[in-house]
């Protein structure tokens, strides 16, 4: 990694900064605090209750606090972290198994930022059959926070899903939404509202939104049997890939799936499907595969970017875009997948393709917006290992697209300190894009003439609806679980 360029340092952190968890998300966005903020290095402590950086933590001089993060301790834990009078301090919240709720509302309580890359419950919140399936979608766990923020307007900044996605691809959609207004013809004069981005994005005909990404990172050793391997958190991606299927649905949608169901309460943006995520293929298209198949996994953005931009409410609104995320993990994970879904059971052996085990590959990840008059427009970072790997230390692509996204979250909470809770489409894109983007490798737009029946395998009948290819009901592949 080159040691000679001059990093930009965004502010002063004046109290206690303390991270909750240390993965592999936790372990790359270390160096970013310590190379971007002022604070007393003294007063920075991780929270994990693990002891696999415990050596790595040792020798940076951090405090490291072996402790799980239960229902009944973590009020007392953080209150003595964050003593009053101690100056504004900062939860950086890279955890799973505690309540993001929980954390936000004592964060707030003693006026301490916060910020988080997904909205996480409680232990066994998702494999909790004794729930109703519309309890256990993330559309449940984001209405709790969207409750809250009603309730309990304004306030010391929180900060809610601002890692890669959810977070950095909001930023994406808002930039694509402007490049392809202006390629059209349209005003793209920065809208100042959320009412002005979803008529903007209406005016110019986006039926929906597909997060489409597409890992090709990848270690020189074939995945062993009976080993889960990923390039990031495998218990957050085993956890998402057993949740419902989810996504935003569009005002444009004529069909609804027969595995489908919709939410009675809350801003009805969004729907779920009876079947899990990990299950489910939607084709898709990124620029260097071209068309692909990727898991209908759910994540919040799904949701809230659909909320965002429609025009009216509730369940059939003027204007509305399908949004859902369409995700093909490096080869290891597709293999992985297959083998928990085809034995019945989740692996016990857990690797994860750190920068000591990956040789090459990129992670591309971008927004493509569809249905208009130049048909769909792929706008994303196409960061590769290799780049990583010269930006940032402890980290591959997907990681870096992640703790990235974190530190453009904090710099704006200090520029915005008494915000309340905001989801990133809430936040100033054009500056968290400016702070993100030397470390995202290429940020690309490209026009594509793909939709998800002009390579559709024919060789068997289908009932599909030429009249809009980009219906969902021709997004969605008819086998391979659904």
């Amino acid at each position: 990694m080159s040691n000679d360029r001059v990093w930009q340092e965004y502010g002063a952190i004046s109290g206690p900064i303390v991270m909750l968890g240390f993965g592999s998300i936790g372990r790359g966005m270390l160096p970013l605090i310590e190379r971007h903020f002022t604070y007393d290095h003294h007063r920075l402590t991780v929270i994990d209750p693990k002891d696999r950086y415990s050596t790595f933590l040792k020798q940076r001089g951090v405090r490291h606090i072996r402790q799980a993060i239960r229902p009944d301790n973590y009020r007392e834990v953080l209150e003595r972290l964050f003593p009053k009078g101690g100056g504004q301090g900062f939860l950086v919240n890279v955890s799973v198994d505690t309540d993001s709720l929980s954390l936000m509302r004592l964060c707030r309580e003693l006026g301490v930022l916060y910020i988080d890359t997904v909205v996480e419950p409680w232990p066994g919140f998702y494999f909790n059959r004794d729930k109703p399936m519309a309890e256990t979608t993330n559309y449940a766990l984001r209405e709790r926070v969207r409750a809250e923020k009603r309730a309990n307007p304004g306030g010391t900044t929180a900060v809610s899903c601002c890692g890669a996605n959810p977070g950095m691809v909001s930023w994406f959609v808002k930039e694509a939404l402007l490049n392809l207004a202006g390629d059209l013809g349209y005003d793209n004069t920065l809208p100042t509202s959320r009412e002005g981005w979803a008529t903007l994005m209406q005016t110019v005909g986006v039926k929906g939104i597909h997060i489409a990404e597409r890992d090709t990172q990848h270690s020189r050793d074939a995945k062993p049997i009976g080993t889960f391997v990923n390039t990031w958190s495998v218990d957050g991606f085993l956890a998402e890939g057993f949740q419902p299927a989810e996504l935003g649905w569009g005002s444009h949608e004529k069909w609804f799936p027969e595995h489908g169901a919709r939410h009675a309460e809350g801003c009805k943006a969004a729907i779920y499907l009876c079947d899990p995520g990990g299950l489910v293929r939607v084709h898709s298209w990124c620029p260097t595969p071209g068309p692909q198949y990727g898991f209908l996994i759910t994540h919040n953005e799904s949701i809230s970017l659909a909320d965002y931009f429609t025009v009216g409410a509730g369940a059939e609104p003027a204007y509305r875009p399908t949004c859902l995320y369409a995700y093909h993990p490096c080869d290891a994970a597709v293999l992985s997948l297959h083998e928990t879904f085809g034995s019945g059971r989740m692996q016990t052996n857990f690797r994860l393709l750190d920068e000591t085990a990956i040789v090459e590959g990129i992670d591309e990840l971008g927004v493509l917006l569809f249905g208009h008059a130049r048909n769909a427009y792929w706008y994303g970072s196409r960061l590769s290992f290799r780049e990583t790997t010269e930006l940032a230390p402890y980290q591959n692509a997907t990681g870096l697209q992640v703790t990235s996204a974190l530190l453009a979250g904090m710099v704006w909470a200090l520029e915005n300190p008494e915000a309340g809770i905001v989801e990133t489409e809430e936040m100033d894109h054009v500056r968290c894009l400016q702070v993100q983007r030397q470390y995202l490798g290429p940020v690309e737009g490209h026009y594509t003439d793909w939709t998800p029946l002009s390579t559709r395998w024919s060789q068997f009948e289908e009932e599909i609806d030429d009249s809009d290819p980009w219906q969902f009901k021709n997004v969605i592949a008819t086998s391979g679980g659904y």
